[in-house]
């Protein structure tokens, strides 16, 4: 009986983070494909077929317009196929393009105009940025946002606040002359300046006063085991309920914060690259499939909203990737596009091939290092 219970409970737990990945990873790729299939339509290209996955048909259908819309067995990411097209990775099947009349290739990706390609590549990361909009400003608008005022309630012995002269009962009203209305708003600033000096304005006592602060680069692991490094000063806030206020927004302020937390998550994202470059991060915080099938189960736990906030930070950071100047990527063809309109002419036949199996050279690379990071993250949680 208790082998029984082990295979049902293994059962359960494997689907408690299977079934929340598969939501979130589909919703976003979902999303970013439809932006190059509506802006395809849009520019009159003829889209071949729509997968979510890659390799084995599941099962399909062909719309009225000759797409055929698919669902494959490998659910790692998707792709929309133009005529022309000779592959997913959008390499021109030159073969086809000959002995297409001209018709068909007024029809076809390649033969399209200059700005409706880049229109078409470039929409795959901008979906992905609107549909990261659209879900913040519907939380937003229909459960609100928790938050507290930016009052000390402790400060940490031997902190950088401490050493900044921060005292219980301080309010923080502004940062480097930017206002601060919510401990969260605080936070942001902070976890993104390490070793950053800043400016702190808070009111003491019915005053004013400026300190000069700090935050130090820490390793914290968060509720779910995660280990993060970020920039703290060693203050905390009041935990008590009574402390924290539901922010309600009408639909504009609604629409206006769903775009400022979707901007907060590509500044937070693109300073954290920046600082890998630079070598002051370190890169095993880049996660793949197992990470982010583990996150989506943590988050699943803490019910629906905080699963579509996962799918929104998600769909940032694939719009993001997606625009890294790398062949093969969204932003490689952008910068293809970009030589050809500087040379008058595209890249020859030749250089596009080297440039796209370099770039899945790289891809390939960045896939294999993210699921060795994802392995050794899982084992040191135990």
């Amino acid at each position: 009986m208790s082998f029984v219970n082990e295979i049902f409970g293994a059962g359960w737990s494997a689907a408690a983070y299977l079934v929340p990945f598969l939501f979130v990873l589909t919703l976003v790729i979902f999303f970013h494909e439809l932006g190059h299939f509506l802006v395809a339509r849009w520019t009159g290209v003829k889209v071949l077929a729509f997968s979510i996955g890659f390799g084995p048909e599941l099962f399909g259908w062909d719309d009225r317009h000759g797409t055929r819309w698919r669902l494959a067995a490998i659910p790692l990411g998707g792709y929309v196929r133009f005529a022309g097209d000779e592959n997913a990775a959008g390499a021109p099947d030159v073969d086809a393009l000959e002995r297409m009349s001209p018709e068909e290739r007024r029809s076809s990706f390649f033969f399209a105009p200059l700005p409706a390609r880049a229109a078409i590549v470039a929409a795959g990361p901008l979906a992905n940025f609107l549909l990261a909009i659209a879900i913040f400003a519907g939380i937003f608008l229909t459960v609100g946002r928790p938050a507290t005022d930016a009052v000390v309630d402790k400060v940490e012995p031997g902190s950088a606040a401490e050493a900044a002269g921060f005292q219980p009962g301080d309010l923080v009203v502004a940062i480097d002359g930017g206002k601060i209305a919510t401990f969260g708003d605080m936070q942001r600033i902070v976890e993104q300046s390490a070793d950053r000096t800043m400016k702190v304005t808070v009111e003491r006592g019915g005053a004013r006063v400026d300190l000069t602060a700090t935050p130090r680069l820490r390793a914290i692991t968060d509720a779910f085991g995660n280990k993060l490094r970020i920039g703290l000063l060693g203050i905390s806030r009041a935990t008590n309920p009574d402390s924290v206020r539901m922010e309600r927004f009408g639909p504009l302020e609604a629409l206006v914060a769903g775009a400022e937390e979707t901007w907060f998550q590509v500044t937070r994202t693109g300073a954290y690259l920046g600082r890998l470059v630079v070598g002051r991060e370190s890169a095993d915080q880049i996660g793949g499939p197992i990470r982010i099938a583990k996150t989506s189960g943590d988050f699943a736990t803490l019910g629906f909203v905080a699963l579509l906030s996962l799918a929104a930070i998600l769909s940032v950071s694939i719009g993001l990737l997606n625009l890294v100047p790398i062949p093969l990527l969204d932003g490689g063809h952008l910068l293809f596009y970009a030589i050809e309109a500087l040379r008058g002419r595209p890249l020859g036949a030749r250089a596009q091939e080297i440039g796209m199996r370099i770039g899945l050279a790289l891809v390939l690379m960045l896939m294999i290092f993210a699921t060795w990071n994802d392995i050794v993250h899982l084992s040191t949680l135990g």
